[in-house]
């Protein structure tokens, strides 16, 4: 698929429809934070574009470097959705991306929970999220809470993942607002065959 521009994934669109209250969390980000939406911009440009090499993974994501850039998972085909990637390691968003564009997936990234909502604020037509969970300041947990207190994404799918599976780990994530969960390494035939279901209302 075409690559797509820096510009287009953070163009500056207001949400229509009722104004809803901004989490305390992303106010406070806002005003410590100088342009998150240019940070943003400037780190999706160092993404592999389609026909690069990603970058080297580390050993939890192994499953999703050791596949043939060029294989077709499950036959899965998206028509273009857009999927968000919070993690804060962009080795993890490269193996992820690379993955995700060959099914058509059009691939955001927030590299702390904070600035995944300021993303969700600008794509309210996001159809699925990818939820690192073991992030700092502001973990995958607390994130997800404070997506979900946000009505217009009472709905929206957001898939956990971590690479400390714990018990009781998913309940966790469940009861934080979590759609499913997902452990690491990630096995891209199962994570696709998860977005899928929840993507279609399956």
């Amino acid at each position: 698929m075409p690559a797509l521009e820096a510009g287009d994934l953070v163009a500056s669109a207001e949400l229509t429809g009722p104004q809803v209250e901004t989490p305390a969390e992303v106010a406070s980000y806002r005003e410590t934070q100088n342009g998150p939406a240019a940070l943003f911009r400037r780190r999706r440009r160092i993404l592999p574009q389609p026909g690069q090499r990603p970058a080297p993974e580390p050993e939890q994501w192994t499953a999703a470097e050791q596949e043939p850039a060029s294989r077709s998972h499950r036959g899965i085909r998206f028509g273009g959705q857009k999927v968000l990637i919070v993690d804060d390691d962009i080795r993890n968003v490269f193996a992820l991306t690379s993955v995700l564009e060959q099914h058509g997936l059009s691939v955001l990234y927030a590299e702390n929970g904070r600035e995944g909502i300021e993303v969700l604020e600008q794509h309210d037509d996001v159809a699925v999220v990818l939820m690192d969970i073991m992030m700092p300041e502001m973990d995958g947990y607390a994130t997800t809470t404070a997506i979900r207190r946000m009505p217009q994404f009472a709905g929206l799918p957001i898939i956990a993942l971590t690479a400390k599976a714990m018990k009781g780990d998913r309940e966790k994530a469940i009861e934080s607002g979590a759609s499913d969960y997902v452990t690491k390494p990630v096995d891209p035939d199962h994570l696709l065959s998860v977005m899928e279901q929840w993507m279609r209302g399956e």
